[in-house]
């Protein structure tokens, strides 16, 4: 049985220092950053005395780290899980993506969002009807949060604060993280819902990224640089600061009153055999549903979803209210024509996609 998390159900006492409680959320010790080595792979833990039979090579982007140690020890309990091992890969999303077309070994691939699973599918090792089940194709929802230093200094609560002149951002770099695309469309689609212009929200992501002081590789990266000490705010996954701060460090979470429903993929490869297929059954059953609700991610089966408060925003909006991944992915972040592209080639930042 695990503990649920502190800021979803009951008060919980945080553990040990920042550097020690961040240490443990990379993973152990001996492990490079995920910044530094984002394919560094880990054999996750099969049940006690039980017998190595096949293995899941699990590929997925950077966060969700933490709560798969969790997840694969559970599953190698059940039945269907007892004689497997889980190989992980953990990488900044796009860059795990294009890993996997270039051969990484991949049963099972869980990115940050839909047009990285797309890139799979074109290389023809993800089925189209990837997407055609119950969850659509999702694993865990969430949502893009504001972490801010503890009793939040610089009085970070709105979107417009962040443009303000002294206030340092953090996010990641949009052409190696799925998280930073969120990120900006949360941004965006903030300043839709407040009823500006297309026009005028461009311009806001504009002033956000000249306030940018780091974007990172990845998720984790970003968070890592956060606390360290760099920025007054870190934009990031919700479930990224609830677990973070679950492990006692020294940050304060505020949701915007506008921002977005962050959905993640997942999906079994062409090649996968049964091992890998019920990995994800568990994934997307009742039980796993709930360990995701407990390290910070909102369930995406309903009856799963109402065991857990999570913040609401006044407003939440999702990817298709602004067109939709398709259509988003060309106009913001193509590297030669995307808007936020022409931003952060102004800035001086790579472009080059992963």
């Amino acid at each position: 049985m695990h503990t649920r998390h502190p800021h979803l159900s009951t008060p919980g006492a945080r553990s040990g220092s920042s550097r020690r409680a961040h240490a443990r959320r990379l993973g152990l010790a001996s492990l490079a950053p995920l910044a530094a080595a984002p394919l560094a792979l880990l054999v996750l833990p099969t049940a006690a005395g039980a017998q190595t039979g096949g293995t899941v090579n699990l590929v997925a982007y950077s966060t969700p780290k933490p709560a798969y140690t969790v997840l694969t020890g559970d599953f190698a309990k059940t039945t269907a899980g007892a004689s497997v091992t889980v190989s992980p890969s953990f990488g900044p999303s796009g860059t795990q993506a294009t890993s996997v077309v270039d051969g990484l070994p991949a049963d099972v691939v869980n990115f940050s969002l839909e047009p990285d699973m797309s890139k799979v599918v074109k290389a023809g090792l993800v089925s189209s009807t990837w997407d055609k089940n119950a969850t659509k194709g999702m694993v865990t929802d969430s949502i893009v949060s504001f972490i801010v230093r503890p009793g939040n200094p610089k009085h970070i609560t709105t979107w417009a604060d962040l443009v303000k002149p002294g206030v340092g951002v953090i996010t990641p770099n949009v052409f190696s993280s799925g998280s930073a695309k969120w990120n900006i469309m949360a941004a965006y689609g903030a300043e839709i819902e407040q009823g500006k212009t297309a026009a005028q929200a461009n311009s806001y992501l504009s002033e956000l990224l000249k306030n940018a002081v780091a974007q990172p590789s990845s998720a984790s990266a970003a968070l890592q640089t956060f606390l360290s000490g760099q920025g007054d705010v870190l934009l990031d996954y919700e479930s990224d600061a609830l677990y973070a701060k679950s492990k006692g460090e020294a940050i304060d979470i505020v949701t915007p009153p506008q921002t977005i429903l962050i959905q993640n993929p997942i999906a079994v490869t062409k090649t996968a055999g049964p091992a890998a297929k019920s990995f994800v059954t568990y994934l997307l059953s009742p039980a796993g549903q709930k360990v995701w609700g407990q390290q910070g991610y909102r369930p995406v089966l309903p009856s799963v979803a109402a065991q857990f408060h999570f913040p609401k925003p006044k407003t939440l909006f999702t990817i298709d209210t602004l067109g939709g991944w398709t259509k988003v992915n060309t106009k913001f972040f193509d590297p030669q024509t995307g808007t936020v592209a022409k931003d952060e080639q102004s800035l001086g930042v790579s472009t080059a996609s992963s």
